[in-house]
């Protein structure tokens, strides 16, 4: 049985200049899309970007763009969707969703494209994915870049998530998802004009022909939410996070965020003194991108470790 497919348009201007291939992964021939840009080869680490719970690689158009760009190279950038997200299939087994399971698909992805070891790029969930991995298989992390992702997520951004996923779903008409849409993106990117939350929309919702709202994720991924309460205090899984010890570190966190605690992040930081740490004001999550000025510490970051200057512990 294939995996089960959610209906993209094929010109959706989210997608634009983002072609991907589908890569077959683990028993249920589920199917990952996969966009490579640059050139894989031996002697480049290449950087793999794996987005938040419920977002695809369009969260990472704009981070390729600038990062080739200072980089001065065609250096590889591979950006993914993980399984039930964007263009990949949704999972069969709608309780296979988890981070351990997300992780083996990465692995089996990055063997499918020959790679040995990267350096890899997560945000919010896509951080903790990544933890996952370190642990399954240390060998294929060069280097780690973890943004608004730690050992825990703040329970209040999950609920703020749910809820606003939930009432998203009951729009109908493209004029008023993009009203509810801005509503709910303006907190998180208070600088960004109406047009720029439109595109930042659009990543995640659109209206079909019909009226009906419809998201670029499995409907699931909201159920597996609702057990959260505001007031849940969760178990920071710090085993997963000392996972990635064994490789330099890069932690960002942006300034309005409500996926990972402020208190959080400096326990990271405590944790793992070798790692540089920054904060990128004025927007929430995911973040952008798309502005040099966060895009520089990840390519020196990039830059040491490709020259063996990277930090360990």
């Amino acid at each position: 049985m294939l995996g089960r497919r959610r209906t993209v348009p094929d010109d959706y201007r989210a997608f634009a200049g983002l072609p991907v291939e589908h890569f077959t992964v683990g028993p249920a021939a589920e199917r990952m899309a996969v966009h490579v840009s640059g050139r894989l080869t031996g002697d480049r680490l290449p950087v793999i970007c794996v987005p938040g719970y419920q977002r695809n690689m369009s969260d990472f158009a704009e981070f390729t763009t600038y990062f080739q760009r200072l980089m001065r190279e065609d250096w590889p950038v591979v950006l993914v969707d993980l399984l039930g997200r964007g263009r990949s299939t949704d999972r069969i087994d709608r309780q296979a969703y988890a981070s351990p399971n997300d992780a083996h698909a990465l692995s089996a992805i990055a063997s499918a494209l020959g790679i040995e070891r990267a350096i890899w790029f997560g945000q919010g969930y896509g951080g903790q994915v990544l933890m996952a991995l370190g642990a399954q298989r240390p060998t294929v992390i060069a280097g780690t870049v973890l943004v608004d992702a730690g050992p825990v997520t703040d329970s209040r951004g999950l609920v703020r998530l749910r809820n606003n996923l939930a009432e998203i779903a009951t729009i109908k008409g493209a004029a008023g998802l993009r009203v509810m849409l801005r509503r709910m993106l303006t907190p998180d990117y208070p600088g960004l004009a109406d047009t720029q939350l439109d595109r930042l929309g659009e990543r995640t919702h659109f209206s079909d022909r019909r009226g009906r709202t419809r998201a670029l994720f499995d409907p699931h991924l909201l159920k597996l939410l609702e057990p959260f309460e505001h007031d849940d205090v969760l178990v920071p899984q710090w085993g997963l996070f000392h996972a990635l010890d064994h490789a330099p570190m890069l932690m960002m966190r942006t300034q309005l965020t409500q996926q990972l605690r402020r208190e959080t992040f400096e326990e990271m930081m405590r944790r793992r003194e070798d790692a540089a740490a920054f904060v990128i004001d004025g927007q929430g999550s995911p973040a952008l991108m798309a502005h040099a000025d966060d895009v520089t510490p990840i390519v020196h970051f990039v830059q040491d470790i490709a020259v063996g200057r990277g930090r360990r512990r």
